[in-house]
């Protein structure tokens, strides 16, 4: 194949007004290909050597079925020369049809009897010929004059408006639109493209050959390219934040990279019945494969059932039957609480025996929820807990106060709530300045004894616990209206990357909140 480049630039050395008038007509003429020709005039172009005139060629060009009129005839054609031939006593469709083939006879027959050229007898139900001669075939000819055009241009000549209009309706022809260039010698046009040079090298500078090399422009006032790279999610930013917060109020993190937990650990040990709606697969998604948890500790799962079965410290129990199978199912968690219940339970059977101690989380659960502006059906939880003994009521709002406080919210209030595995247990409620209105911001209460006596720990242990979403704190602070906005396949890639940073301040004198500064 020859040199593209070589090839446009010699057609144009015959003079200074030298143009190639069609790069597709070129193309062909050259055994070239067309987008090689552009792509090449266009890289000419910007070094001034071609200049490119835009032209628009339309013309018909004939399908499947055209074809096919133009070598055996029209269908109606086709048809009324089957009917002259019957005679007098025409054709049944069977019969039609089995002489001019089913797409002929049913594309023909309409035709003819639109043209009244045939008729259809009630009596015996037959078509007949109403003409005893064959008028001209006006499709083909059309279809013929065409196909044998002398030029493009001349193809859409040959045929009036009605007429083309007639045969794209018959999905006959179509009308193609072809883009192509007329080329022109440019200002710097030369046989033979010199490349310019990009750099000023020192061996250019040592032998003066740079006096004698072009040099490409340089456009002093365009800015770099943007550096890639990651961005941090306006979620990753306020967890950021509030894992400072916890961890300066002496919280130790928990692990929770574990996301398919067991329905032991994650309703069981909570001491939340077998029966409980949140156990129904509209609420939780379960896990088909594998659908059940390889083991649990053993002698800690038989005190989970006793307590759950028959009760204890001073509790009753559900009494009902506590199924092994149900407790083995896997699952999607719901609550990083399904942590903390191994956290505490480790901490109970530790080497050396219980110590006080203070976890958090932050990461992702899931609910079989409606997803809607407020809901998915998965979110990001953010809990933290405290064990020790002689724990009170008291404590628990004071530390739920202090982490509120630290995020710039100073006006809680507490609403008594149920939870399965809390008592008493609390719905926390802060004032939102610019909503003017309380809002709900996260549950808290104290772990029921039925849930921690089967772990071990000593009587006088209390764990004080509270939760709450990432994502509610993070639309308010980023003016976010839809958490779809925020977190799932609807992001905008570019509201991540030009969300400002979080920082909680809290504003003393007012003594109100003042969410954040971003």
């Amino acid at each position: 194949m020859p040199d593209v480049e070589s090839t446009i630039l010699t057609a144009l050395a015959s003079g200074p007004d030298a143009t190639i008038p069609d790069s597709f007509t070129f193309a062909t003429t050259s055994n070239l290909d067309h987008n090689s020709i552009v792509g090449t005039c266009k890289s000419l172009q910007t070094d001034a050597y071609v200049t490119l005139t835009e032209r628009s060629t339309q013309f018909y060009v004939l399908g499947k079925e055209a074809e096919s009129i133009v070598k055996d005839g029209s269908q109606e054609i086709r048809v009324l020369s089957a009917l002259i031939a019957a005679g007098a006593d025409g054709l049944g469709m069977p019969e039609l049809q089995s002489s001019v083939g089913k797409d002929v006879c049913k594309i023909g027959m309409g035709n003819c009897l639109k043209n009244k050229w045939a008729k259809k007898d009630k009596a015996s139900g037959k078509l007949i010929a109403a003409v005893t001669e064959l008028p001209t075939d006006d499709v083909k000819e059309q279809l013929v004059a065409l196909k044998s055009a002398a030029s493009e241009e001349e193809n859409t000549k040959c045929v009036d408006d009605k007429a083309a209009a007639a045969l794209k309706r018959r999905k006959l022809i179509s009308l193609i639109t072809r883009k192509s260039y007329t080329i022109s010698r440019g200002p710097s046009y030369a046989p033979q493209r010199v490349k310019k040079a990009a750099d000023l090298t020192k061996e250019m500078l040592e032998s003066g050959k740079w006096k004698d090399t072009q040099f490409k422009e340089y456009n002093f006032q365009t800015l770099g390219e943007s550096v890639g790279g990651g961005y941090l999610h306006p979620l990753m930013k306020v967890r950021a934040e509030f894992r400072k917060i916890l961890m300066e109020m002496g919280f130790e993190e928990m692990p929770t990279n574990k996301w398919v937990e067991s329905s032991f650990w994650n309703f069981d040990s909570l001491f939340q019945p077998q029966s409980h709606p949140a156990r129904d697969a509209h609420d939780t998604f379960f896990i088909k494969e594998p659908a059940e948890t390889v083991s649990v500790p053993e002698e800690y799962y038989e005190r989970v059932k006793n307590m759950h079965e028959k009760g204890g410290s001073g509790s009753i129990g559900y009494r009902t039957v506590f199924e092994r199978k149900e407790a083995m199912k896997n699952l999607l968690r719901t609550h990083t609480t399904a942590v903390s219940s191994q956290m505490l339970y480790k901490l109970a059977n530790q080497p050396g025996g219980f110590k006080p101690a203070r976890y958090f989380s932050i990461d992702r659960v899931f609910r079989n929820e409606s997803m809607d502006a407020t809901h998915l059906c998965e979110f990001h939880q953010v809990e933290g807990l405290v064990a020790d003994y002689n724990l009170s009521l008291g404590d628990l709002i004071g530390t739920v106060e202090t982490f509120f406080h630290k995020i710039g919210i100073k006006r809680l209030r507490f609403k008594p709530a149920f939870n399965p595995y809390t008592e008493p247990s609390m719905e926390v409620f802060g004032y939102h300045p610019g909503l003017k209105k309380w809002t709900e911001l996260g549950n808290s209460g104290m772990f029921r004894p039925e849930m921690l006596a089967p772990m071990g720990l000593p009587k006088d242990v209390r764990v004080i616990a509270w939760g709450l979403a990432l994502e509610r704190p993070t639309m308010i602070m980023y003016n976010i209206n839809n958490i779809r906005t925020l977190f799932g396949h609807k992001v905008d890639m570019g509201m991540i990357k030009n969300a400002p940073i979080c920082r909680f301040e809290a504003d003393e004198e007012e003594g109100v909140a003042e969410e954040a500064k971003v």
